[in-house]
This record gives C-alpha cells, structure tokens and sequence, in this order.
C-alpha cells in the first residue's frame, strides 16, 4: 500500500460502527482493504458481519462521507463477503471498548482453536466480572449479539456472539 492508500484506509477505518458506535470499523474488522483506483478515484472493500447485516448501507455512506470531507471525489464502496468475517476479526482495542461499553465481547482469538466450539458459554458479565449468567435470548437488539443476564449482580447485558 501507498501512504496516500494507508491513510485513506485510516480515515475510513475510523468511521464509528452505525450499531455499535463505540466501536471503528477498523477496529470491528470489516475493513477489509482499499485501493487507489487513479486521481481521485478510491475503492473500499467492506465485509458485513453477517450476509444480511442492515448497516452495511450506512457504513458505505459514512466512508463515502468521510472520504468525500478528505478530497476524495469518488468513492466506491464494494461488500467482499468472501472470507466471511468472524469474531476473530475484533481488535483488542474493540473487545476492551465493547466491554467497557456493557458489551461482553467475544472469546478472545484463539480461544476455541483446535478443538470444538463449547456448547455453553462462560460469558463474564462486563458489570461485575462474574462468568455466572444466563442466556436470556439469542437475539438482542441487533442479530449479532444475544441477551445474557448476570446471576451475581442482577444486570442484563448484550453479548456480542462468537462467529
């Protein structure tokens, strides 16, 4: 990559996540690259967390703005949905920001590698710190997260899903 192509996938990197606003899209992982395609002219590749994901069309629209504000007069936004984001794709610096925000993030990389994934998760409850919760439902307010409950201090939570 250029530094001209670094900077400009920087800056739209920074764009906040439209459902979790506390965290980038950089640092959520579904930048996956950008191009110079001539002067004045810049592709992004994006992957949704999941195929029906209803943000995708605000974040093309806000890289499009913040490109647009940085003299860019073209921008193409493309969805890449191969390889499919995962989980593993969340910065520390996104997990540490989703828990802060009374999200649980997910397992941390790694975490399930080599082996199966387990059926019942220890989630810890970014409240209290407690691993003893229950599912409260599948789904929260966005399809990727579920609603858990922490048995020790009584708080609901989301919990972002591991994918």
């Amino acid at each position: 990559m250029t530094p001209v192509e670094e900077e400009l996938l920087r800056l739209a990197g920074s764009v906040p996540d439209p459902e979790l606003p506390m965290v980038s899209l950089a640092e959520l992982g579904v930048m996956r690259g950008l191009r110079l395609l001539g002067p004045g002219r810049v592709e992004v590749e994006l992957t949704p967390t999941y195929t029906g994901c209803p943000a995708l069309e605000s974040m093309a629209t806000d890289i499009e703005r913040v490109l647009h504000d940085h003299g860019v007069p073209e921008v193409a936004v493309r969805t890449v949905l191969s390889p499919p984001w995962t989980t593993d794709a969340i910065s520390a610096e996104g997990r540490r920001k989703l828990a802060e925000s009374g999200i649980a993030p997910p397992a941390p990389r790694g975490a399930a590698a080599g082996g199966p994934v387990p059926v019942a998760l220890a989630v810890r409850c970014p409240h209290c710190g407690s691993t003893e919760t229950e599912l409260l439902s599948r789904f929260s307010s966005t399809a990727c997260k579920a609603l858990r409950r922490c048995t020790a201090c009584g708080e609901p939570f989301d919990h972002f899903k591991e994918l």
